[in-house]
């Protein structure tokens, strides 16, 4: 199972698309390692930088729809090689949201009040979440502040996260 633990980058806008996730003149590249670089390049947010701000952070707390665009699998694999392996979203396109969960990666839908509430009272700050699979619970900490957040996913996605991705949970169940 990977880690769901770890420094939160936000990424404050709706409709992030996949072309701007991982752009398309990379999907041809035969490795996820050499994606690892081109993550986000071509999103525009006032003051992001990707060669500064996704060094070290393991979480992405975003807006809605996010991975909007293509099918492409090649978005969550350039997460998963920068060990991003859990993304918290208002909502997010089906078809990149399962293929997160096929990676064996997390993709969490949290309602737009608790998404705004969690850009209001910790983005530009220093934030860590710990993730309790077991009991759905997501641990925000920021200096001296700590909150609790619950969230739910299907028992199948569940699975699909516990294998490790699909892969690995169809070797084990067929």
């Amino acid at each position: 199972m990977k880690n769901f633990n770890g420094k939160v980058l936000f990424l404050d806008r709706s409709d992030i698309n996949t072309d701007e996730i991982i752009p398309a003149k990379y999907l041809t590249e035969i490795s996820k390692e050499a994606l690892k670089p081109n993550l986000l390049e071509d999103l525009k947010l006032d003051g992001f930088s990707p060669s500064k701000d996704i060094a070290g952070k393991r979480v992405v707390i975003t807006r809605a729809n996010f991975g909007c665009g293509s099918s492409r699998e090649h978005a969550p694999w350039a997460f998963e090689v920068n060990d991003i392996n859990l993304i918290i979203a208002e909502s997010y396109a089906r078809i990149f949201r399962q293929n997160m969960f096929n990676c064996g990666m997390m993709a969490v839908e949290l309602p737009g009040e608790t998404i705004e509430h969690l850009f209001q009272t910790y983005q530009g700050k220093d934030v860590t979440v710990e993730t309790d699979l077991d009991n759905n619970r997501f641990t925000i900490r920021s200096g001296d502040r700590t909150e609790e957040i619950p969230f739910s996913i299907s028992e199948y996605d569940r699975s699909l996260v516990m294998a490790g991705g699909w892969v690995d949970f169809a070797d084990s169940h067929y």
